[in-house]
């Protein structure tokens, strides 16, 4: 019997605590499964031992296993992604106790309580420890709710311990596939709120807090020292690079644990941020994502992704823009003057969208409504293909003798407007029924009607004109958009109508809503987009696949994230032990379609030096004022042997050996503080308790040398 063999060959009874055992152990599992039932002479002991281990319950075990299967079950019904053919071995034994009197068979028996499970594995007192952890999550979205999920079934936060969750958005209905703390009646309730009632009820133990706030310099009067001081660590449920990165960098500074993680579509990622072991999060970045060109969106189109983004920008200029330009000139008397100031924009673009919006679009009825479709048709096109071709003809030649219509360009064609085309009849009904919208007229859903109404307008021709330039790359746009023009303001100052005139006109700007099906948002976009593809020759897309890119929704799926959030968990067991080794910390890669699960450990926190002292991201200079500017600068030199060449505080400069001798020796003689409000021209809110300043510094040979920052610490009243 193979279980036989096995004991006559190792001669001992394995113990689950170290990885090599627990492959032994599996291995026998194995010989139970297959052998055992037809064996009276079973070893005992071993059962004993096996016995012992089976009666944990770990939920991120539970999690991450439940995750796979869920998603091979789901291949096996849908034929879509390989399965897994073979054994799959999965353990974490890195988070049990290199000393096992941690757990003695006294503290990990069943105490009658939701951890009994947990606590056969780790212990009473670690299941205590757990309970006073004070955590903050970041986001209530797909991985956020399934690490409150998790938290609560782990009893975070259940004995003198908090959770804090804070997410700014709205429960939306297309995130209840995946999201599941939330239903169908939570739909435009805010997510915190919601997610932290929910984990309530699983747990009423668990101490949670909900904030609505957007983590950021906005906000850290709220999140401040006091806040982040207090917690033991941050998990990180965000949507987007910057959040994570600002998180990151507060972490760093307060030197608290992070825990990070990201899904797209069956792909999942893990990364444990240890304080003074690991680097940050911000320490490697995946490159930034391609835009793509505005001349490509403009007149080069050559993929359904570029025709949607178009129809995309469409849709808000159209009906969300102008609408909100022309309701701020009818709301403020100053709303030129101010336009004029604002910088990195183009008036003239802003004020002749209020003319167009309030004078020359403004439409009295549903007729109107149609006609300004249809004509918008016409121009979109059929117009402004023909004057493209007539600029670019389909035989020209480049200078270098290349047909100008080849590669990446597809030459386009003009359509020709048919009431009896669906498509035609789809973008004159959409857009029609959304300029009803903005403008507060009676909208007619009726397609039969609307296309009465198109049947009768008349549509001029249209002759190309001579002397239009079309820019052919992105920088000849730039140019051709970088000169303001202060006749045409003036002309069109006057031309603007005051609000007396218009009476008690008011506008709707309308925002793009994915989810509702009933508004008309999404059949404007997959018409329009489908339309400038039929230009274009590009193979159109239907409904879902337009609504999926033109509402930039990133593919989620609910076993990925359930595996993620398991991962995460099994590293919060790790650092609630206040682990020193990188060994036992693992960052996750995972790929459920493959299938692949690939762990490492984290990255060492890179050493740097100066003036032959070490240093890494974690460690900073502290310095305690309140000095003088000439004092803080004596203190270095004095101290660390270091000359600051330059000093600054975020973006201001506030020393520099290269500054004039006046202005450096005026400040020399004053405070930190005042130097700092001086320059920023900004008071230090009360909330602040230290200031942070970046140094560039020479060594005493003159050399340049890199140095950690300053946290330069306010007296306290």
């Amino acid at each position: 019997m193979a279980l036989h063999k096995y004991l006559e060959k190792h001669n001992r009874t394995p113990q689950p605590w170290s990885q090599n055992d627990a492959e032994e152990l599996v291995s026998i599992a194995k010989s139970l499964a297959v052998d055992g039932g037809n064996d009276t002479e079973i070893n005992t002991s071993l059962l004993e031992t096996f016995a012992k281990v089976s009666a944990g319950d770990l939920n991120p075990i539970n999690a991450t296993v439940g995750g796979i299967v869920a998603q091979e079950v789901m291949k096996a019904c849908s034929g879509k992604f390989h399965p897994i053919y073979q054994w799959l071995y999965f353990d974490a034994i890195e988070c049990l106790p290199e000393d096992t009197a941690e757990i003695t068979e006294e503290l990990a028996a069943p105490t009658n309580s939701r951890y009994d499970g947990q606590i056969a594995v780790f212990g009473r007192n670690y299941q205590k420890k757990l309970g006073g952890l004070k955590y903050f999550v970041v986001g209530a979205g797909a991985i956020g709710c399934e690490l409150l999920k998790n938290f609560a079934m782990m009893g975070i936060g259940t004995e003198g311990g908090k959770i804090t969750v804070t997410d700014m958005d709205l429960i939306e209905k297309s995130n209840l596939n995946r999201q599941f703390l939330f239903r169908p009646h939570n739909v435009q309730q805010a997510k915190s709120v919601t997610a932290a009632k929910v984990i309530k009820k699983m747990n009423p133990q668990v101490n949670v807090e909900a904030h609505e706030n957007r983590v950021g310099t906005e906000t850290e009067n709220v999140y401040d020292d006091a806040f982040f001081e207090n917690l033991d660590g941050v998990a990180n449920a965000l949507d987007n690079v910057d959040a994570r990165i600002y998180m990151d960098r507060r972490c760093v500074y307060y030197r608290k644990p992070l825990l990070e993680s990201g899904t797209l579509g069956t792909k999942g990622n893990t990364q444990v941020v240890v304080p003074f072991l690991t680097e940050s999060y911000s320490s490697s970045q995946d490159p930034p994502e391609k835009s793509i060109p505005i001349c490509t969106l403009k007149n080069f189109p050559n993929a359904i992704e570029h025709t949607l983004q178009w129809a995309r920008d469409m849709f808000e200029g159209l009906f969300r823009q102008s609408a909100e330009n022309a309701s701020q000139y009818l709301t403020d008397s100053d709303f030129v003057e101010r336009t004029l100031k604002l910088p990195g924009v183009q008036p003239i673009e802003i004020l002749e969208s209020v003319k167009v919006a309030l004078i020359d679009e403004r439409p009295k009825s549903m007729e109107d409504c149609v006609a300004w479709a249809r004509h918008h048709w016409q121009e979109q096109y059929s117009n402004q293909i023909k004057q493209l071709l007539f600029n670019f003809p389909p035989d020209q030649l480049t200078s270098t003798g290349q047909l100008f219509w080849s590669g990446p360009k597809r030459c386009p064609e003009p359509l020709t407007f048919d009431v009896e085309n669906p498509l035609h009849l789809d973008y004159i009904w959409a857009a029609a029924n959304l300029k009803a919208e903005v403008y507060g007229i009676p909208q007619v859903r009726n397609r039969e009607c609307i296309a009465s109404m198109v049947s009768k307008i008349e549509v001029p021709e249209f002759v190309p004109k001579s002397g239009v330039k079309i820019a052919v790359t992105d920088s000849q746009m730039q140019v051709s958009n970088g000169n303001v023009d202060l006749d045409r303001i003036s002309q069109l100052r006057e031309e603007l109508p005051s609000s007396e005139e218009l009476g008690s006109l008011r506008l709707t700007p309308l925002e793009f809503e994915k989810d509702d099906d009933t508004n008309l948002h999404i059949d404007f976009i997959v018409a329009a987009s489908n339309l400038r593809a039929a230009n274009y020759k590009i193979p159109q897309a239907d409904r879902h696949k337009s609504k999926l890119i033109a509402g930039k929704i990133i593919p989620a799926i609910a076993t990925t994230t359930s595996v993620v959030a398991g991962l995460v968990c099994l590293e919060l067991y790790k650092l609630a032990r206040s682990m020193k080794s990188l060994a036992p910390f693992k960052n996750g890669f995972v790929n459920l379609a493959l299938p692949f699960f690939g762990f490492s450990e984290p990255i060492a926190a890179p050493k740097m030096e100066y003036c032959g002292k070490p240093w890494t991201l974690w460690d900073r200079f502290e310095v305690d004022g309140e000095m003088t500017l000439g004092e803080f600068l004596e203190y270095f030199k004095t101290k660390y042997g270091l000359e600051v060449t330059m000093l600054s505080q975020g973006v201001c400069m506030l020393y520099s050996f290269f500054m004039a001798r006046a202005k450096a020796q005026e400040r020399l003689g004053l405070s930190m503080t005042e130097v700092v409000k001086r320059v920023s021209k900004k008071k230090i809110e009360s909330h602040v308790k230290a200031l942070v300043f970046e140094l560039c510094c020479n060594d005493e040979a003159g050399n340049d040398v890199e140095v950690p920052y300053v946290k330069y610490n306010l007296p306290q009243n």
